[in-house]
């Protein structure tokens, strides 16, 4: 439900948030795709209609996607419970409400080369009490896992970026019609038990989207690759450093420092640092930092909005100061 990105996610499902005009969850499937997965099941739950409408079948690219339905949440591995009979042998699973864009044929790779019953993808991160927390062997073997530990509980800074290679026997493990979750419950259960737990260091980029900030960094790592080939709608305006212009989005006597500009979005006279704004929007003679700008949203001339989140469609009355205060 994506709770600390509203206004935001109350119009749409978290990992369906645009990151330069594309569905979040969209880079995610793109890794799968080029791993040679085949077919997809997404489980869903809040606003799942829109998600599905904006994912769709996977048709335009190749594969099949289906969607699976819970009457009550079940947990990570719970939702995949309910999936048992419809499991290759070895299988990937992955959290939905991440930016994934991974080289996951390696830790598929890395899974069957070693016989493990699970494989997780992990990653170092300043802020690892926020995840599950893993400690290697030198095989790559996990050898201890905690979920979430307390800041001085802290085993290790590579996390689990909930991206994993299982053998289908171990859902066997997972109790029917309850909430059960892969992160706090079956890996560090079988890894105590002495189970084939392996790691694999990810391989591509990888981050959490929970936050304002996290949105924006999401956004900047592909602007970071962006091919600048809508460039001819920059009119009488400076760009400095990443820059994502999506299609038919214009800058006009603008000044632009490392920001996402989706499609059909017109800044003019104005200022934007570091933010993220979104199809449809139009920014007249303001300032916009370190911000996420919902769709279709106008922002009216004279404003100023720094560490703030807009929500879909609001207008935003001339020569306002908002300031979210540094808030993630």
């Amino acid at each position: 439900m994506g709770t600390r990105l509203r206004p935001l996610t109350n119009t749409r499902p978290k990992p369906i948030l645009p990151v330069a005009d594309k569905p979040c969850l969209g880079y995610l499937i793109d890794s799968f795709v080029r791993g040679g997965i085949e077919e997809i099941y997404l489980a869903c739950g809040y606003r799942s209609q829109q998600l599905m409408d904006e994912i769709g079948d996977g048709s335009d690219r190749g594969i099949s996607i289906r969607y699976s339905f819970e009457d009550e949440p079940r947990g990570t591995a719970g939702a995949i419970k309910l999936l048992e009979d419809e499991l290759d042998d070895i299988f990937v699973a992955a959290n939905g409400d991440v930016f994934a864009d991974i080289d996951l044929k390696k830790e598929i790779d890395v899974h069957i080369d070693n016989d493990a019953d699970i494989t997780l993808a992990l990653t170092p991160v300043d802020n690892p009490w926020e995840f599950g927390t893993a400690v290697q062997d030198d095989t790559g073997r996990i050898v201890r896992f905690l979920e979430k530990p307390k800041k001085e509980d802290v085993i290790s800074n590579l996390i689990n970026s909930g991206i994993y290679i299982v053998k289908k026997e171990m859902i066997s493990y997972v109790p029917k019609d309850q909430e059960y979750d892969f992160s706090k419950d079956l890996v560090p259960l079988k890894t105590d038990e002495g189970f084939r737990i392996w790691g694999h260091r990810l391989d591509g980029i990888w981050l959490d989207v929970g936050r304002r900030t996290d949105v924006i960094k999401a956004n900047l790592a592909v602007a970071g690759r962006s091919d600048k080939k809508n460039m001819n709608f920059i009119t009488e305006s400076k760009t400095h450093g990443a820059l994502y212009l999506g299609n038919n989005a214009s800058l006009t006597f603008s000044e632009i420092t490392d920001s996402s500009i989706m499609r059909r979005s017109a800044i003019v006279n104005s200022t934007v640092i570091r933010s993220v704004i979104m199809p449809g929007c139009i920014i007249d003679d303001s300032m916009i930092i370190d911000s996420v700008i919902g769709e279709n949203a106008v922002i009216r001339r004279g404003s100023t909005i720094r560490n703030c989140i807009i929500g879909d469609g609001e207008i935003v009355p001339a020569n306002s100061n908002l300031d979210g205060i540094g808030g993630s």
